[in-house]
Formats: C-alpha cells, structure tokens, sequence
C-alpha cells in the first residue's frame, strides 16, 4: 500500500533577517531525493526581511489589491499575489510587539532559490512548499494551503480517465500542493516552533532537476473566473454603485437570456417607464450596461467587454 508521512524536526532556533533557512533545515534534517520539504511563510518572510513596525490595520492597505468583504473587525482582502486571506495575512504573532510579519514579496520565488540551495548543498532532489494558513469559505476553521511551489507538480489532472465504473472523470484536479501544506502542519503543529517539515512518499509529485514547474500561482484563479469574487453584502453594494473599476470580479459578461430573466425575476420592466436604476444593477451585476435608447424609448442592454 502507498505511505505518506511527514516528519517536523525540533531544534530550529529562531529565524532573523539575513538567516540562512538552507542552513537551519540542514542542521536538523537532510532531506532525500524525491522528497517535499514544507517550509512555513514566516520564517521565510522573517529571514527575508519582512518584520515591519505597525499594526495589522496600518499595513493592511499596502498588502491589499482590493477588499473582498468585511465582518466586523474582519477584512478579508485578495493580495497582490492573487490570494485572498484575512489581514492581507499579515501576521502578529511570534514577533516583538509592536512588529508584524509580511508575507513574502514573491513566494514561488522564495521556494526556487530555497530547493536551488538544497540541491547546491546535498545534491539531492526535492520538492519544496512554501505554506501559509487559510480560511475557507462555507467551512470553519482553518487549514495551510501553499503559497509557494517549486519543483513540484501543484495539481494533478484527472480529466479524461475513468473510474471503476467505466464514469470518464471532467473536472478533477486534487491541489495536492495544498494538500502536502496541510500534511506537514499535522505534524509541526501551530506552537510547536518546527517550521519545516519533509514529507515522504510522494516523489511521484516531484519533478526533475531544472524544472520547478508553475509553482504555486498557477493555483490562484483569475481576477472574475471565481464565482465568489465579493462578499455577499458587498457584491450588492458594487452592483449598486456601478463603479466600472468594480466590475472585474463579477466576471465575463452572462448571456442575454440569463440577464432578462434576472430582470423579469425582480418584477422590473425594460419599457420605457421601466426602472432604470434597478435594471443598471442587475446590468452591472451580470456584466451588461442599462441606458435609455438615444431615442428616449425603451432602456438598451449592451454587454460590457471585460
């Protein structure tokens, strides 16, 4: 039978700016051919230099591409990496008071160099995650997904094969990175002070030297292709503002048919006395423009080119 297993080993000192994290990983474990090393974003956001002064709320605007929806003192927002996480995941714990911790500037690329390093050093063969805890939508608590890949296979595609039962499978495709962040946060654990962790068992995942493969962005879904790109409430208050800069997370334009029957269902009318503000929502919302004819007659739909 298949094994995985991950193993966290102790005896990591604590990371500064400037640390050699090949180094730190070395002293404790040396990985073997084949297999993931799971390395957590703080500390390579520490050893890189991202322990900044200020407060989640000060620092939040610059980590933020745009907010998806607030709860109180919640902000969820999707960073300039394409990753939406609460506080930009900005992160306030295991550092001076008074500090926070960054994500790293391009974790992917963090994760290059860390396996480049590994290889130089050992000569050895590995994948190498770059982990970071997340939230999910519909589901409590949370979970490590990766943030940054090299050397490793992110998805697996089962498009086109067949089950047991001769059913071809359409749209299957495990994030298996995500999968090995949470299998090696098992066995770290959140106070356990053990930001590495190596996973065995799946070499298969593992790809040749030289090839680090998409890393973990090409795991982030374009800007409009998620069907949750807002909050509930504020996917109303975009469509009701109709700011065009807003429109992105909406996505592609709906078919007409789709369009008319979500005016007809809110009880609204194209005719000339149609209600041309609650229409313009709608219109926004699906991705369509509501105006009056130039002739002042019945309010014209017209799609809106992304």
């Amino acid at each position: 039978m298949p094994e995985v297993s991950a193993y966290a080993p102790d005896g990591v000192p604590d990371v500064a700016p400037g640390d050699d994290l090949v180094a730190h990983l070395l002293d404790v474990v040396e990985p073997d051919d084949g297999e993931i090393v799971a390395v957590t974003s703080k500390v390579v956001a520490k050893a890189e230099g991202r322990v900044v002064e200020g407060t989640r709320e000060e620092l939040l605007p610059g980590e933020t591409a745009r907010v998806v929806a607030r709860r109180g003192p919640t902000t969820i927002v999707r960073t300039r990496h394409g990753l939406t996480l609460a506080a930009g995941g900005i992160d306030a714990s295991n550092v001076v008071r008074g500090s926070v911790v960054l994500l790293p500037q391009d974790p992917d690329d963090s994760a290059r160099r860390f396996r480049a390093a590994v290889a130089a050093r050992t000569g050895r063969n590995v994948g190498v995650v770059v982990t970071d805890t997340a939230g999910r939508a519909w589901r409590e608590g949370q979970t490590d997904i990766a943030i940054g890949a090299a050397g490793l296979r992110v998805a697996e595609s089962y498009a086109g094969r067949v089950d047991g039962h001769g059913n071809e499978l359409a749209v299957t495709a495990p994030a298996v990175a995500d999968e090995i962040a949470g299998l090696a946060e098992l066995a770290q654990g959140k106070l356990g002070g053990r930001p590495f962790a190596v996973v065995r068992g799946r070499d298969d995942l593992v790809l040749p030297p030289g090839d680090d493969g998409p890393g973990a962005a090409a795991l982030v879904r374009a800007e409009g292709a998620d069907l949750f790109g807002y909050g509930a409430r504020e996917a109303v208050l975009r469509a009701v503002r109709g700011d065009p800069a807003d429109a992105g997370p909406f996505g592609a334009p709906s078919s007409r048919e789709e369009l008319l029957a979500a005016i007809a269902g809110a009880g609204l009318a194209l005719e000339r006395d149609g209600d041309l503000a609650g229409v313009r929502v709608l219109a926004f919302a699906h991705g369509w423009r509501a105006d009056v004819a130039p002739s002042g007659g019945d309010i014209r739909l017209t799609p809106v080119t992304p």
